[in-house]
């Protein structure tokens, strides 16, 4: 391509950042960083009615958290700023007034109170009242007025609106790079409002004067979005631009049922659907980072949620993500969102994770338990023996906590292990134990069994009550790397413990 690349995510800052417009931020990222091109943010805030006081903040936060932050936004690279379409409303005007003069879009003056009236009309009548080329010069519009009464009654502050003239008869083949050609019936287009009365644009004329005066070369985004399409080419032409090429990703799916994944499965199901926690007046919505997922994790499942290589691989960095991306391989069909394919894509980044930095997660959890006086050594030990078992760092206390605290109670089920003469046993081991001077889990091991070998004495009769005895249950990792962390006096009074308490 001669054109450079350039692509942009275009968020509303109407509220925190969805999934799903994650995913078309990840995709747009990958596509230009594949490509040598730019990833350019723009805030598209021209409905100030639905503008939510620190939407934009956290937007770019999530994406900085994500690892995908843009090449060019607000205070950054500003190439074709302002990059918030609030700043830019002054530009907006002379595209609007170039459209009514050249006959591509028109003034309507309609009351809300006059569209309401038509809308019940046709609704009595088994109809849908669509605003196009069939009742356009039957409606109150600068197509059937002068356009000397139209001056006049916009100077007079009458309100009105500015709405693209769609073409009548034609047929558009339009091409999308993931969905190939597409059809559309100009016919059954509605006549679209461009800008309104109190000076603002719309969603559309703003996002295409925007994209065409920052070169966007690429237009990736949502399936929702694909209906707008043949209207954006059509404005393109009317101001004999060229358009960008487009490609429309599927919806990302609930994981039961049909339909888009929205809040309330989140909610309902207990996973998050934001990137990053949103608190308001009404609650607290969960996000991934608060929730313990690692952002490398999140841009891995997200980024296979309609793409994939061709292979069976599924961990990929985001350099071989970069690589590999091509939007020729983007599926067409919608992507279920499975949230326990999620854990597992986290639990493969955590087991990768240096013990060292899990560790360090790990001790404000420990601290908060109570437990000061730990060395990072051997919380990088215990992090070691039980990271295999674990989806998230908040997970690890529950899958250490007896390296720390000696049980106070004991599995109903794993007691039946507690025979006749398993206190004898017990005894006898905390001999063997007491004489051992190089406590180290290997030496242990060596000479505990040893001792059941010549004793004949059966691995289960000594090794499940040992456990139970240490642990509290049969679980836990290797047992004589248990037995080395705690150390040989904490080991004997657990087993004493054990041996009063189970009686």
């Amino acid at each position: 391509m001669s054109n450079p690349i350039r692509v942009r995510f275009a968020p509303s800052p109407t509220g925190p950042l969805h999934i799903g417009g994650v995913r078309t931020a990840l995709f747009n990222y990958l596509f230009a960083k594949k490509n040598n091109g730019v990833f350019f943010l723009r805030i598209e805030d021209t409905d100030q009615n639905r503008f939510v006081p620190g939407a934009e903040e956290y937007i770019m936060e999530a994406l900085e958290w994500l690892g995908i932050a843009p090449d060019e936004t607000i205070g950054k690279n500003e190439k074709f700023g302002p990059y918030k379409q609030s700043e830019r409303k002054h530009l907006y005007q002379q595209y609007a007034d170039e459209l009514i003069n050249s006959g591509n879009a028109y003034y309507a003056f309609d009351t809300a109170e006059a569209l309401d009236l038509h809308r019940k009309q046709h609704e009595e009548q088994g109809k849908t009242f669509i605003y196009n080329w069939h009742n356009r010069e039957k409606l109150d519009t600068s197509l059937v007025i002068s356009a000397e009464e139209s001056a006049k009654r916009i100077a007079a502050g009458e309100d009105y609106v500015i709405r693209f003239k769609t073409p009548v008869d034609e047929t558009l083949y339009l091409k999308d790079i993931i969905r190939g050609e597409v059809k559309f019936e100009t016919n059954l287009l509605d006549d679209k409002v461009l800008f309104k009365s109190d000076g603002m644009p719309t969603y559309h004329l703003a996002n295409i004067v925007d994209d065409h005066l920052m070169e966007t070369s690429h237009v990736i985004r949502g399936e929702e979005w694909l209906p707008s399409m043949p209207l954006h080419v059509l404005l393109y032409r009317a101001f004999g631009w060229e358009a960008p090429e487009f490609a429309h990703l599927p919806l990302i799916l609930k994981p039961i049922g049909n339909g888009k994944l929205s809040k309330r499965d989140g909610d309902k199901l207990g996973f998050p659907v934001f990137p990053l926690e949103w608190k308001t007046a009404e609650g607290v919505s969960s996000g991934y980072r608060e929730k313990g997922f690692f952002p490398e994790a999140v841009v891995n499942f997200l980024a296979l949620l309609g793409w994939n290589d061709g292979t069976e691989q599924e961990l990929f960095s985001l350099e071989e993500l970069v690589q590999k991306f091509d939007l020729n391989r983007v599926h067409k069909a919608g992507a279920k969102f499975d949230p326990e394919k999620n854990k597992w894509f986290n639990h493969q980044y955590l087991v990768k994770q240096n013990d060292e930095d899990l560790a360090k997660a790990f001790a404000p959890i420990v601290a908060d338990k109570g437990i000061d006086s730990y060395e990072l050594a051997k919380l990088e030990k215990i992090v070691s023996l039980i990271k295999e078992r674990a989806n998230f760092v908040s997970e690890f206390w529950d899958l250490s906590d007896f390296f720390f605290v000696a049980p106070i109670s004991y599995d109903e089920k794993a007691r039946k292990n507690w025979k006749e003469e398993t206190p004898t046993l017990m005894q006898e081991l905390i001999s063997v134990l007491g004489e051992i001077t190089d406590f180290t889990s290997l030496n242990i091991e060596t000479i505990v069994k040893d001792w059941m070998t010549k004793n004949e004495i059966g691995m289960g009769k000594v090794m499940q009550p040992f456990r139970l005895s240490l642990v509290g249950a049969l679980k836990g990792p290797h047992l004589f790397d248990i037995v080395e962390l705690i150390g040989k006096e904490e080991t004997i009074q657990r087993i004493e413990k054990a041996i009063d308490s189970l009686k």
